[in-house]
């Protein structure tokens, strides 16, 4: 019997040593995914891309004359509005801001932010005729930048997850791209 209540007396003492030396252990923490300047560059400027481009293609859903173009123009506000929410996450996630720096120096090893310029939304909304074709026109330049700081994310971003979404953003856009040569090739063999 003295023998059990020593057994228990040292089984006791062990678990209460055990659950003290516990306390005093530092908690495993989860380390962020890692990430570097050009997952958050290409997530800043894909977002600038979006916001641009939402400008052209409001216009062109309400003015464009030919189906097609209205249909990719919808869909692009469709994959642009998941896109955006994604990267919106990514970054808010990573405690970085949803806006790339504007001074000229921090664009520096894979160039500016090729954007659309004010300028360009003003001629395309006073355009009165071929309001498609200059439609077109912006969307295919637009269209290439994007695919570009894709290319820029897919060789020098680190966060798997936004190479993969790179990847995807540039062979979804190269697709439009060449929607878009028909869509042009189109209209001027018909006119």
């Amino acid at each position: 019997m003295t023998r059990m209540i020593g057994a228990g007396r040292r089984a006791i003492a062990a678990l209460l040593l055990l659950s003290l030396a516990a306390c005093g252990a530092q908690p495993r923490s989860v380390p962020p995914p890692a990430f570097n300047s050009t997952d958050v560059m290409f997530l800043q400027m894909s977002l600038e891309y979006i916001r641009q481009g939402e400008q052209v293609l409001t216009t062109a859903q309400t003015r464009a004359k030919n189906a097609e173009l209205k249909t990719l123009t919808a869909a692009l506000q469709a994959q642009w509005a998941e896109e955006q929410g994604t990267m919106q996450r990514w970054l808010l996630g990573w405690s970085q801001p949803l806006t790339a720096d504007p001074s000229s120096g921090a664009h520096e090893g894979h160039g500016d932010l090729h954007s659309l310029r004010p300028s360009d939304i003003a001629e395309l909304q006073a355009t009165k005729d071929n309001f498609d074709g200059t439609a077109e026109a912006l969307l295919l330049g637009h269209l290439h930048n994007c695919v570009e700081v894709s290319r820029m994310e897919s060789t020098g971003g680190q966060y798997p997850p936004a190479k993969a979404l790179a990847e995807q953003m540039a062979a979804t856009r190269q697709g439009q791209v060449q929607r878009l040569l028909k869509l042009q090739t189109g209209s001027t063999m018909g006119a």
